[in-house]
């Protein structure tokens, strides 16, 4: 138990240094708003309403608990029968107003339920304030109660979120985390409890996919982009997987040149700054970033 303790204790300084590490991967960049277009404050950005994947949700539990895997997968079974989930999903998607959730300091002396998440991912989780927000965020802090157990939340990179359970310094990772063999290699998955699906940004004055009706026809026109072609995702997500290529979700990759961001937001604002050309990521947060970014130009 002291080992056990020991490792949780360790999560702060995990966070802490890979937050502050540099993107890596194919092109990464460090999102800054440098160079581009210096009219760009006046662009604006749209999303293509095609999906182009299909995928799941689920929360990665820490291998070595099984039994709070079993809570877990009640806890959801309960929350979509009774319609809490519903109602958590109304304050984002409808016309309810999000509950903010607050983080215990980490304490080993305490029973406590540790999340890892990446909150720059709205409307999953994101910050307002000191505050969590979030889908994800809301059901963490249900599950908490309902476990009798004190929240604590560990905002760290998106691609630290599976590693940081794998490696027993928190117990589940809530972050809006789509169902993967490579990821299964770190966490055990709980039950689903969201459909998902990536989707195209691009300029609002950009018509390459105007006309496109279906998924076939956005994949045809990404497959004739070349690497002169610059693709935004967030650094470890689906989306990055998309434009690399990955066997484990079954993606063959594109052409284009895929340029990582610390989160979404940074990767459309730069496309907005000409530094790239389209931005891949989830649905609802392509949603919620396109908007937000919108509204200030």
């Amino acid at each position: 138990m002291e080992e056990w303790n020991m490792k949780k204790f360790l999560a702060v300084c995990l966070c802490a240094a890979l937050a502050a590490g540099t993107l890596a991967a194919c092109g990464s960049n460090d999102g800054g708003a440098s160079g581009g277009n210096s009219g760009s404050a006046k662009r604006t950005a749209k999303v293509i309403d095609i999906d182009l994947t299909d995928e799941e949700y689920a929360f990665g539990v820490d291998k070595s608990q099984p039994e709070l895997l079993e809570q877990v997968n009640s806890f959801i079974a309960k929350i979509q029968e009774d319609g809490t989930l519903d109602e958590i999903f109304d304050r984002y998607f409808g016309d309810g107003e999000p509950q903010p959730v607050e983080s215990a300091a980490l304490d080993t002396s305490k029973d406590q339920l540790v999340v890892a998440t990446n909150a720059a991912f709205e409307p999953f989780e994101y910050m307002e304030g000191e505050n969590y927000v979030g889908i994800d965020m809301e059901i963490a802090a249900l599950l908490a109660e309902e476990l009798g157990q004190e929240l604590v939340i560990q905002n760290m990179d998106f691609d630290a979120v599976c590693l940081s359970v794998g490696q027993q310094m928190c117990d589940i990772a809530m972050a809006g985390l789509t169902v993967n063999p490579e990821r299964e290699e770190y966490v055990t998955f709980s039950d689903t409890y969201y459909q998902a699906s990536q989707r195209l940004i691009v300029p609002s004055d950009d018509t390459t996919f105007d006309d496109c009706k279906t998924k076939e026809d956005v994949e045809a026109k990404l497959a004739e982009l070349t690497s002169d072609t610059k693709i935004g995702v967030q650094q470890g997500t689906t989306g990055n997987s998309y434009v690399e290529g990955d066997e484990s979700f079954g993606f063959p990759g594109l052409n284009a040149t895929c340029q990582t961001y610390k989160s979404g937001s940074l990767a459309v604002q730069d496309m907005l700054n000409n530094n790239v050309q389209y931005v891949i990521i989830d649905a609802a947060p392509a949603e919620a970033i396109t908007e937000a970014i919108n509204a200030l130009q």
